[in-house]
């Protein structure tokens, strides 16, 4: 017995060992923050819309893809078991059972069957398991079976006085095992013993299953067991090894004839039909939590365990492949390669290998910790790029041929065999084979600008990219020790993640503008429209491209997808296949990605903490069915105050019940499958918007009018195979509502006669004030007539008075000139003596004529009737000299135009005109002229 125990102890090590370095399938975590339920779910099942339901220790937890609802228990208590049942969900909990049921707004709503039938159970009853047979559902507990019929509510009860431990359908029976009794089955509504053997009596059974015929019977801690014959024997398998280690609490088998079994404190184990251990899936891999309360397969394949703490979905058929380096002993994969029949890693702690095609644990090559760049395989030999040089790997050992710091590449020198070219940290240098020994020979001087990429374009002439300074030519000598001439060429600004590299003889530079290839008579790089639809613009995070010969397939990577460019066997035609993995579940190593071939159409690429293994051939998006599974409805934005409406219905809301929510989903749980949404509001915008991983949308404040809401959904290129829509429709406000147009109508009629009445009694009043305006307008008109004839007569008098001026004018002119003239006549007479007495006598009598100022004096009144009558009225004391001198100073004359009107000399004048001041009493500074101008 300690012999067989110690052999079991080693093969379960080995076993575990091997177990350690296998690829898994990815796994999906729900944690309790996640689904916002408590840690413990009992029971899985599934319905035809392909939701998951869970019987957790708060309720029924509803998962759809992309919403998670709790359902608590009527009773607040645990849900032990839950089973679909023709679009029914049952469940049983502590002392009740019955079933679930989806009303007209897509919520849950549930229905007591032992309520219903006033059952009475046993004290502490709880209800484990649920099984559908024909027209029946057997509720199991642990004293009791109650058999309720579907069709006519009825039900009978099975009573057992010993512990039923579990309840099994197998080949359309109910078996149930009783504690220390053994295997029994319902047969006529009624127990009936199968076997009584004693490892069945004393050790739980955890699973029924038909395998080949015959009933298989798992055991929580012995293993599995054929019955056969009324004998019970041990299925010797492989899983045995292990299985026995473990105690065992939930199993199921899967439709491919594997089973999946789930332990209490080490994970699930995958057995496959044979009994063979395809992997073991523990907390260390992946799982949340090591205790497997709960097994489910579901309609596409994926793998549910409900576990002591939280939900994990495993995606068993999955296109990919996760070996994940948990404890960090790997490191970040940054290039990968198989080399005679191994599969090396080359990661940023070192050089790893193993067998090809095996589980064995990755080996680590003494000497090499550090970061890898690149494996090369070349002349037969491993090449191994290094941070601390470079390295040929043969038989497991590493031999450093050059310890220049930061080998980031090697590549065969054209035309030269024994020649490699080897990018570094500070340039390019040369390595040499002598006598089957490679060593460094030289740098190649002139050029010290770290050289990540490059490549040959002949003997002589290389190109270099740095992503930030641009891409080099450098042209060297025959023996390549020195660069002759270098130029650059930076044609592209944004050259950030930039790459280069050699395909199908072109080189090729790639950016986030694209792919371009090099033009070597014009020296330049010329965008190809092939290479750039390869490039993924819109969501570009690296420009590294790989290319792996032997299939011919360029290889891109993106944030949303990895990308590949290949022929068609058939055509020849270059195809561009996208596969759309975001690089956050890629967990990329941006500006290192790396993918290698391995067996058929498996691919490994390199990530943050190990790799992935992609299976090209079962990368397959089958149809999908979308659903608008709720439509929430409120009359006040941006609140959480929404009313479910009923999603079947000709939904008509209140003008104020305009901010609509709907949620749609698609039941999809592959990891690697992203599932993203396309809509449009018809009546809003008809337009689809862009592809989003939305799952709900919300409109505010719409108008009023009729909608039609339409989603559609994509999984990877494939698009939904129905478009599911939901119409509804806005009421016009109160103020526009039927009621309200006809109000408006009668109110317009009537406001119509009303104003035809007043604008009746208003033009009338118009028709009289302007009867009578009128006649104001006609008597102003005379009034205007006769002040028109009285400006005219004005206008005459004006003009009377301009002549009788100008006449004035005239003869003052004269009277100057003739006295002017007589006095210069006087002069030239005085300088003669003879008969001069008399002559001057008449000049004088001529000089003194008065007839001269009484003409004047009438021309004067007639221009200026009143001026005299008013300086005399003002000074009554002055001469008629004085008024005279004052008329000759209201026409502005100055003193000498005045003196030859008064035949005296200026001086005189001014004389008299300051005599005339002081019988006016002038004041000093007051002036004569401007006096005498103003009155």
């Amino acid at each position: 017995m300690a012999k067989y125990k110690l052999l079991t102890y080693i093969l379960y090590f080995v076993t575990y060992s091997f177990l350690n370095a296998q690829e898994l399938p990815p796994i999906e975590i729900y944690t309790p923050d996640i689904y916002g339920a408590n840690n413990q779910n009992w029971s899985i099942s599934q319905d035809t819309e392909k939701h998951i339901y869970f019987g957790n220790n708060k309720g029924l937890l509803e998962f759809n893809g992309e919403q998670w609802v709790l359902y608590e228990s009527p009773n607040k208590t645990i849900i032990r078991s839950v089973k679909v049942i023709d679009n029914l969900i049952y469940t049983g909990c502590y002392r009740d059972f019955g079933y679930w049921e989806r009303n007209q707004y897509g919520i849950l709503n549930y229905t007591s069957l032992s309520k219903k039938k006033d059952i009475a159970f046993l004290e502490d009853e709880e209800i484990w398991n649920i099984i559908n047979i024909d027209d029946f559902i057997v509720f199991q507990s642990l004293n009791r079976l109650y058999i309720f019929s579907k069709i006519d509510h009825n039900y009978e009860i099975i009573e057992s006085k010993s512990i039923i431990n579990r309840s099994f359908k197998v080949n359309n029976k109910v078996y149930f095992q009783k504690a220390k009794k053994g295997l029994f089955e319902i047969e006529n509504g009624l127990d009936k013993l199968v076997t009584n053997n004693e490892i069945l009596k004393n050790n739980l059974l955890v699973n029924l299953f038909n395998h080949k015929g015959k009933l298989l019977l798992q055991t929580q801690d012995l293993g599995f067991f054929i019955f056969d014959d009324n004998t019970l024997k041990p299925w010797n398998i492989e899983a045995n090894n292990l299985l026995l280690k473990d105690r065992i609490y939930s199993s199921t088998k899967l439709k491919d004839g594997s089973f999946i079994v789930g332990s209490i404190s080490n994970g699930i184990i995958h057995i496959t039909a044979n009994g063979k251990i395809n992997y073991q899936i523990n907390q260390n891999k992946g799982l949340s939590n090591n205790t497997v309360l709960s097994v489910f397969e579901d309609e596409d394949s994926n793998i549910w365990l409900g576990l002591e703490y939280g939900i994990n979905c495993i995606n068993i058929k999955s296109a990919f492949r996760i070996y994940n380096d948990r404890d960090g002993k790997l490191g970040a994969v940054n290039t990968s390669i198989i080399h005679n029949k191994h599969l090396y890693i080359g990661t940023n702690r070192g050089l790893f290998y193993k067998p090809l095609n095996t589980d064995d644990k990755f080996t680590f090559i003494k000497g090499t910790q550090g970061a890898v760049w690149c494996l090369k395989h070349i002349n037969k030999l491993l090449f191994c790029g290094h941070d601390s040089g470079t390295f040929i790997i043969k038989d497991q050992r590493a031999k450093l041929i050059s310890d220049i710091p930061g080998t980031w590449d090697i590549k065969p020198a054209n035309n030269n065999v024994n020649l490699l070219i080897q990018g570094n940290y500070n340039g390019l240098y040369v390595l040499e084979n002598t006598n089957s020994n490679w060593r460094i020979r030289n740098k190649i001087e002139g050029f010290n600008v770290s050289s990540r990429y490059f490549e040959m374009l002949d003997s002589t002439n290389i190109l270099v990219s740095h992503e930030y300074k641009g891409v080099f030519k450098l042209t060297t000598n025959q023996q390549l020790t020195k660069i002759k001439a270098v130029s650059i060429n930076n044609f592209n600004k944004t050259r950030s993640k930039s790459s280069l590299i050699k395909y199908n003889n072109n080189i090729i530079y790639c950016t986030n503008q694209g792919g371009f290839i090099y033009n070597a008579k014009k020296n330049t790089f010329e965008k190809d429209s092939i290479l750039s639809e390869l490039i993924d613009s819109k969501n570009y995070s690296s420009g590294r491209l790989v290319f792996n010969k032997d299939e011919n397939k360029l290889w891109s990577f993106s944030s949303k997808r990895i990308s590949y460019l290949t022929r068609n066997r058939l055509s020849g035609a270059t195809e561009i296949v996208k596969i759309p993995l975001p690089s956050n579940a890629r967990n990329d190593i941006v500006g290192y990605e790396s993918i290698t071939p391995l067996k058929g159409d498996q691919y490994l690429y390199g990530t943050a903490s190990g790799y992935m293994i992609i299976n090209l051939k079962d990368i397959n998006y089958h149809d999908h069915h979308l659903k608008i599974n709720q439509v929430l409805v409120s009359n006040q934005k941006n609140s959480n105050n929404y009313k479910n409406i009923n999603i079947k219905a000709n939904n008509t809301f209140e003008n104020k019940a305009n901010n609509i929510k709907i949620h749609f989903n698609v039941s999809n749980y592959n990891k690697y499958q992203m599932v993203q949404y396309q809509y449009k509001l018809e009546g809003f915008y008809n337009n689809w918007s862009t592809w989003n991983t939305n799952s709900s949308e919300l409109f505010e404040n719409l108008p009023f009018g009729s909608y039609t809401f339409k989603v559609r959904s994509r999984i990877g290129n494939k698009v939904s195979s129905n478009i599911e829509s939901f119409s509804f429709k806005i009421k016009s406000p109160w103020y526009l509502s039927t009621v309200a147009l006809i109000f408006y109508l009668l109110f317009i009629g009537l406001f119509s006669v009303l104003m035809h009445q007043i604008y009746k009694r208003y033009y009338k009043k118009q028709r009289e004030k302007l009867l009578l305006r009128k006649q104001r307008e006609l008597e102003l008109k005379e009034l205007e007539n006769k002040a028109q004839l009285t400006r005219f007569n004005n206008d005459k008098l004006k003009q009377d008075i301009e002549a009788k001026n100008r006449e004035l004018s005239i003869s003052t002119i004269n009277i100057i000139k003739k006295n002017e003239f007589l006095n210069n006549l006087k002069k030239e007479l005085k300088k003669d003596n003879t008969n001069i007495k008399q002559i001057v006598r008449i000049i004088d009598k001529n000089l003194n004529n008065t007839d001269d100022w009484q003409l004047f004096e009438e021309a004067f009144n007639n221009a200026d009737k009143d001026f005299l009558k008013k300086i005399k009225e003002k000074h009554p004391e002055l001469t008629p000299n004085d008024l005279r001198l004052c008329t000759y100073l209201r026409l502005n004359l100055s003193s000498k135009e005045i003196a030859p009107l008064l035949n005296i000399s200026p001086r005189s004048v001014e004389v008299k005109r300051y005599r005339l001041r002081k019988k006016m009493n002038l004041p000093h500074e007051s002036n004569l002229t401007d006096y005498i101008l103003e009155i």
